[in-house]
């Protein structure tokens, strides 16, 4: 467990080093919230849908920035598994941290929602994001491919029809039927749908980039034997 706890600090240490670009990613769930301010339902689910491109551009970054480190630390000793579950730790830490603001903004600016709701869905956002992130940087190496691809999963979610089938197999439709149980005051079943939807993804996600990384880990041979020269054989 202290493995796994270093790599999640190395992690922070991180994402701390990017203060600019950390910024710049907090600014959009922000203007996603401020630019639908006047429609309640859409200006939090908008924010929902800005928190989990940030926290999986964070993911992205991360997953560039450990390619150098990881095979050092696999030969210091580290399982491949300890870096990973190390990497998502804190992601999910710095994650979580970063959605206490927003959470305070909706609290104080929007009295009249369902505020565990809101809890809720923002922290689906966040595990739902982190992994996702971290599965788009291991399959693509450059990390302004990986964004596009980001925005192009965020921009497909706020299209869409949230009834439409393929809406529903988008990694973050839980926070939009979180969010409009929560804003909407409708029935518990969007709550229900969307907490499922959050787990079975959460989950999904976490297992597939686990066996990613546990297949590709057997494939790398961090040590070679060199030919033995001819002549030297006793």
């Amino acid at each position: 467990m202290r493995k796994v706890l270093t790599v999640a600090e190395m992690t922070l240490r991180e994402l701390v080093r990017r203060r600019r670009a950390i910024a710049f990613l907090l600014l959009l769930p922000l203007v996603f919230y401020v630019v639908r301010h006047e429609y309640v339902g859409q200006s939090v689910r908008s924010l929902f849908l800005g928190m989990g491109w940030a926290v999986s551009t964070a993911a992205l970054f991360a997953t560039t920035a450990g390619r150098t480190v990881d095979p050092r630390l696999v030969l210091s000793g580290y399982r491949a598994y300890q870096v990973y579950l190390g990497r998502l730790f804190g992601l999910w830490a710095a994650g979580a941290v970063l959605a206490v603001p927003f959470l305070l903004l909706i609290f104080f600016d929007v009295p009249g929602v369902r505020f565990g709701a809101v809890s809720l869905g923002l922290g689906f956002c966040v595990a739902v994001a982190a992994p996702f992130g971290l599965l788009i940087g291991i399959l693509l190496p450059r990390e302004l491919e990986g964004t596009l691809v980001l925005l192009t999963a965020v921009s497909m979610q706020m299209l869409l029809d949230p009834a439409d089938a393929l809406s529903k197999v988008t990694p973050f439709w839980s926070s939009r039927e979180i969010g409009t149980y929560a804003v909407d005051h409708t029935g518990s079943e969007y709550l229900t749908r969307g907490t499922v939807h959050g787990v079975a993804y959460t989950v999904g996600l976490v297992l597939l980039v686990g066996l990613i990384v546990a297949a590709r880990q057997r494939r790398r041979r961090h040590l070679r034997y060199a030919p033995e020269p001819e002549g030297v054989r006793a």
